[in-house]
């Protein structure tokens, strides 16, 4: 049965946004070439040379995990590695995808604190062994928003990819919800990737208001050689690219990515503020992008189920995570904290 009421289990179940809809109702007019030789993706590429202020090469995928696996096979032999966070969704979410593409590059996983890789991480991770029979460290990749709602700052990255260059290291950066990063810092596109040292950045538009598509952005132009045939093998050279690209431009031309980011972080951070002070109900991460994580009792969990809230709990015994956005309605925040409290309330009286 299908339940059009919003939800906060993932920035997934939301639909198009206006500005991306309408450019796809206009693309589809008339006739255009195929295999993306249309003038909606050179516009759409030119966006993003604008808006990140370089000529980076600019493709086009359907989703997050081809976009992913892509880039970093791109970067990789079968005998190398990707040095990863130990929640990164290249290793909990894309069904061995990575290593697929690449022919079998391995995932070493290293720590985090609070879901945010650290130069010191990766090093230990790089350096642990650096014999023949060990598969060779390659690059990194960094998630930005994090698993857990965090944020990278600059200086982060900028820190990392010092410690990268110093190793012999490309940097990778999977932009699910970039948007939401740069909103949530008030920094440009730029300086959030090749200007703080990244090589290849995946953007995300599906979590931000598009139907489909993720943009991979080359900013170091040798890396992208052939990723072309690339995108042709792994069945992501559409043959009506229009219809991946258009709604870029209607999402890019007027800073409608920024805004609906915005418009959802500001939707998490009203939740957290509702929820603050609830007995029995903390913060597991801080709010910085577009996630709120809470620890709740089980009951109450179990509680909000039955009232119909949608959520993942996937972070651990209690813990709930609750996702806005482009188009979360403050009502709806305030009747899910108003539930939150009564449950726990019944939980705890």
């Amino acid at each position: 049965m299908t339940d059009p009421t919003q939800q906060f289990a993932s920035d997934n179940y939301s639909g198009i946004c206006p500005e991306a809809w309408a450019a796809m109702a206009e693309a589809n007019h008339g006739h255009e070439r195929a295999y993306g030789e249309d003038q909606w993706t050179a516009r759409a590429a030119d966006h993003f040379r604008r808006l990140f202020e370089t000529d980076c090469e600019v493709f086009f995928a359907f989703n997050g995990t081809a976009a992913n696996s892509l880039a970093l096979s791109a970067l990789c032999q079968s005998y190398h590695s990707v040095i990863c966070s130990e929640t990164a969704h290249v290793e909990t979410d894309e069904c061995g995808a990575p290593e697929f593409f690449s022919n079998g590059s391995k995932l070493l996983l290293a720590a985090t604190q609070a879901g945010k890789l650290t130069p010191a991480a990766v090093r230990e991770v790089a350096l642990k062994r650096q014999d023949i029979h060990y598969p060779k460290p390659r690059v990194v990749t960094l998630t930005q928003a994090t698993e857990v709602g965090t944020v990278y700052r600059p200086d982060e990255i900028r820190a990392i990819s010092e410690t990268c260059r110093e190793l012999g290291l490309n940097l990778h950066m999977d932009g699910a919800r970039f948007a939401n990063a740069c909103a949530f810092l008030g920094c440009s596109p730029a300086e959030l990737s090749w200007k703080a040292g990244v090589d290849v950045l995946c953007f995300g538009g599906t979590k931000n208001g598009m139907a489909v598509g993720e943009a991979i952005l080359f900013f170091n132009k040798a890396l992208a050689e052939d990723f072309d045939y690339r995108c042709k093998q792994a069945g992501q050279l559409a043959s009506k690219m229009r219809f991946l690209s258009a709604p870029w431009v209607g999402l890019l031309q007027d800073d409608a990515w920024l805004h609906y980011a915005d418009h959802a972080n500001r939707c998490a951070r009203l939740l957290a503020e509702r929820v603050a002070g609830i007995p029995g109900v903390s913060l597991m991460f801080p709010v910085e992008a577009n996630g709120v994580f809470l620890q709740l009792s089980e009951p109450a969990i179990e509680a909000l189920r039955v009232r119909g809230w949608r959520f993942y709990t996937f972070i651990g015994n209690g813990g709930a995570r609750f996702m806005c956005s482009w188009d979360t309605q403050a009502e709806r925040v305030e009747q899910l904290a108003a539930d939150i409290r009564d449950v726990m309330t019944a939980a705890h009286g």
